[in-house]
């Protein structure tokens, strides 16, 4: 029989030789991973992204951006640029860095399939909004020109990502950034969001988790040097300035108020009843899919039947069936609540 010490002293030593392989970002599996994944082809190619970003937005990219943002060492980033300017990809003048026209080729054609996966991520899949721009960081690098041409045709050429930035086109063509940053929008006039900075991932988690999402109609409230006030599909939020530099919206059509007449599916009390509007564009992929399955649908009467102990989720009737919904869900639902005379008249 086993000494119990023992057997606690080798599970200790278990313990501690997982955490040093497997520590998430930290352990040796993980860095083998990383180490992996930037080496020969991907590496080159996350190098040309990085300069044709720094191109697209009128910036001078250096060995020390280059290095930053791809997480290795000054004297790594320095062969990696002499290795892409030996395959004419990349010129260097004068301290200058450049991408040949067929070193831009090449970068329009990666981020062409990474614009691609967010979008069918987006509106394919359940994969998390959070995780769209590292999953498609990931499988960018495994899909041919050819691949890429059917994915676009599979959802009928997107011009633009889930996040609001043009898809580059199979001859390279670039469709306009839209908008300007919320921030320049003036007090009082209504604007609808087009474009979400998703980098840095933090600054991009944050808008998440504040619910912002493409078409969202806002109208800024106040605007001080410590915070921006504004409403956003009726409910009222607040960004520090340098966030929402990140946010780009365009004027709202005339006549279409920032705050709409719909009110939420979760704003009904029990035993009330609305009727769906739509569906917030929030609400993407296989769960506006399922949504859908179940009859939500605009025209359709839901009504509020019963909250659970906890307090989420609720139950609601439609269509003769009931369902539970949590409250981030019955948030997506945008209803029209119904009067005692609309009742009794249907």
């Amino acid at each position: 029989m086993a000494d119990p010490f023992d057997a606690l002293v080798w599970s200790g030593l278990l313990l501690v030789l997982c955490g040093v392989l497997f520590w998430p970002n930290g352990g040796y599996f993980w860095r083998w991973q990383r180490t992996r994944r930037l080496t020969g082809r991907v590496l080159i190619e996350d190098a040309l992204k990085h300069l044709y970003d720094y191109e697209y937005h009128k910036q001078t990219p250096t060995m020390g951006s280059l290095a930053g943002t791809l997480g290795i060492s000054s004297r790594q980033a320095a062969d990696l640029l002499v290795s892409i300017e030996k395959r004419q990809l990349l010129k260097s003048k004068g301290g200058q860095l450049s991408l040949t026209s067929e070193g831009r080729d090449y970068a329009l054609r990666i981020l062409r399939v990474h614009r691609l996966w967010e979008q069918y991520l987006a509106e394919e899949t359940g994969v998390s909004e959070a995780d769209w721009h590292g999953e498609a960081e990931q499988r960018e690098h495994d899909l041919s020109a050819e691949e890429a041409d059917l994915l676009a045709e599979q959802m009928g050429y997107p011009v633009y990502d889930p996040h609001g930035d043009p898809i580059p086109t199979e001859s390279g063509e670039i469709a306009p950034q839209q908008g300007h940053p919320l921030t320049a929008l003036p007090v009082g006039e209504p604007g609808v969001i087009v474009h979400l900075e998703d980098e840095p991932e933090a600054v991009y988690a944050q808008m998440v988790a504040e619910g912002l999402h493409l078409g969202m109609r806002v109208e800024i409230t106040e605007i001080t040097p410590e915070r921006i006030r504004f409403w956003g599909d009726g409910e009222a939020h607040v960004l520090a300035p340098v966030l929402a530099a990140n946010v780009s919206v365009v004027s709202a059509p005339v006549g279409q108020d920032a705050e709409e007449s719909f009110e939420t599916l979760s704003a009904l009390n029990i035993g009330e009843v609305g009727k769906v509007i739509s569906l917030s564009r929030a609400c993407r992929g296989l769960e506006r899919r399922r949504l859908m399955d179940l009859g939500v649908l605009p025209g359709t009467q839901i009504e509020a039947e019963m909250v659970s102990p906890s307090g989420d989720p609720t139950a609601y009737r439609i269509r003769g069936s009931s369902i539970a919904l949590r409250k981030e869900q019955a948030n997506q639902i945008h209803i029209e609540k119904m009067t005692r005379e609309e009742l009794e008249a249907v």
